[in-house]
């Protein structure tokens, strides 16, 4: 099941404090974006984060779920959603523990 509109203006609502968040629509879901870093995927209106030490640290003892089908494990915020300074803080934390993202060749 894809994704609601109104669920993903929700999210990104919800992240205003974590700075410049994007979403873009991928395969009829959405990838989560923030300082050009994707962090997180909203599917089946739920969102998803990338799991890290930090992220894991932060939250405690997070619920993990793939977010497809044949997918690794993420990080799966439920009722925390409705915490923005919560999520805000943790899509931060997420956000600076994940690699640069690699430069695009350029096309010929």
């Amino acid at each position: 099941m894809a994704s609601d509109q109104h669920f993903v203006e929700f999210v990104i609502g919800q992240l205003q404090g974590a700075g410049n968040v994007t979403a873009k629509k991928m395969f009829g879901e959405y990838g989560v974006y923030a300082e050009e870093k994707i962090f997180g995927l909203i599917a089946d209106n739920q969102l998803f984060l990338k799991p890290t030490d930090a992220g894991r640290a932060f939250i405690g003892e997070p619920q993990e779920a793939p977010p497809y089908p044949g997918a690794k494990n993420s990080f799966l915020i439920g009722d925390k959603i409705e915490d923005a300074a919560w999520l805000s803080e943790l899509v931060r934390i997420t956000v600076a523990a994940l690699p640069e993202p690699k430069p695009k060749k350029k096309s010929r």
